[in-house]
């Protein structure tokens, strides 16, 4: 079993595992953690969805950026999605829900309480006692109420042999509150799109609407190089 406590400086820094997808509000509440003096342990879980490599990449970049010595080696578990999603946008990367959907056009059944289901047993079997999430109050959608995580946290319970607490910090802030937490963060490391291109956010995607309006919601300069940016100018050098 893993330790659930580390002593910093002759005090208790308390252990926290996060489920970190490389976007902006998981890497954000990453680096608040570690500010707030908690030992961090990312969990990254492989699905099979068509953005997970760039989705890789930017958590080991923003984990880079914001090193410390309390921010564990991240952990990547497999959990593959295709056999449910077959023929699904999110696998095959074709007809992903443009930046004027409404945010049900991105929901992806199951995945949620899948993905929580896996960090959770991991988290049991190494005896780490919280797992933090990072959804916000404008989450749309059943699995992440608070009636959700209640009965999530009762079931794995009494699933396993240890209780988890489920922690999420950003339950109740908005978009702008969030990114307004972070600005000072290397947010050019985090990754939002859904249908990447080269590597790069696409510019289009539902996910790319959001990350564009979330930097605009704090007067913010969007660090991000999108894909439909730069073709519309191609002989124009871009700078981050």
């Amino acid at each position: 079993m893993l330790q659930a406590k580390r002593i910093q400086n002759g005090q208790p820094s308390e252990l926290v595992a996060l489920l970190v997808s490389g976007g902006l509000d998981s890497c954000i509440l990453l680096a608040h953690l570690l500010a707030s003096g908690r030992t961090v342990q990312p969990i990254y879980i492989r699905t099979g969805v068509a953005w997970e490599l760039e989705e890789l990449t930017a958590v080991r970049s923003f984990s880079s950026a914001v090193q410390s010595p309390r921010l564990r080696e991240h952990i990547t578990l497999e959990l593959p999605l295709d056999d449910l999603y077959a023929n699904h946008w999110s696998i095959n990367g074709r007809g992903a829900p443009g930046a004027d959907s409404a945010d049900e056009a991105v929901y992806l059944p199951g995945r949620n309480p899948l993905l929580l289901v896996k960090a959770a047993v991991w988290c049991q079997m190494h005896g780490v006692e919280q797992l933090a999430l990072a959804p916000l109050a404008s989450n749309p959608f059943a699995d992440a109420t608070e009636e959700f995580f209640a009965a999530f946290e009762r079931a794995i319970g009494l699933a396993g042999s240890t209780p988890l607490r489920i922690v999420r910090p950003f339950a109740g802030m908005t978009k702008r509150e969030v990114v307004q937490l972070g600005r000072c963060y290397p947010l050019n490391d985090t990754f939002s799109c859904i249908a990447p291109v080269d590597g790069l956010h696409c510019g289009r995607c539902n996910k790319c609407g959001e990350r564009k309006s979330a930097f605009d919601l704090v007067d913010l300069a969007d660090p991000t190089r999108y894909a439909s940016e730069l073709r519309s100018t191609p002989h124009q050098r871009v700078y981050l």
